[in-house]
């Protein structure tokens, strides 16, 4: 079975990983990454499961997970779930990509600034070379 999250998903997981990092908020933890999932997508990890329990699955990673890094909770529910056959689907580095996605706006934005730039030191140059020739004129 195949599973897909969402980057909204994701980066609530993240979040709430690096709120409990912080807080060591464990409870909150669990239920947003149970919230991430839909009811059928529960249901059948739930039917994949020897005790049955999604829940519990999560105590159970929670309390494996060493509490220090999202991207390592991330991998060991995938891991996790690998293990009885369900293959999660999600974008792993979506705060990188977020990221990525900024720094690409952030350079657009001053490759734009830079546009501007060029044309008013254009601008310049024309008064500048108007002037001159009004000089010469007279």
């Amino acid at each position: 079975m195949e599973i897909y999250l969402d980057k909204r998903a994701v980066r609530q997981i993240r979040l709430s990983a690096q709120d409990a990092i912080e807080e060591g908020d464990i409870e909150t933890l669990r239920e947003d990454i149970l919230e991430a999932f839909t009811e059928e997508q529960v249901e059948e990890i739930e039917r994949r499961l020897d005790n049955g329990d999604f829940f519990e699955f999560l105590t159970d990673l929670l309390d494996e997970w060493s509490g220090d890094d999202a991207d390592e909770l991330l991998e060991l529910l995938d891991t996790q779930l690998g293990d009885v056959g369900v293959d999660l689907k999600f974008e792993k580095r979506a705060a990188a990509s977020e990221e990525e996605d900024e720094e690409a706006d952030e350079a657009a934005d001053y490759e734009d600034d830079e546009e501007f730039e060029d044309d008013d030191e254009d601008d310049e140059e024309e008064e500048e070379e108007e002037e001159e020739e009004e000089e010469a004129d007279e």
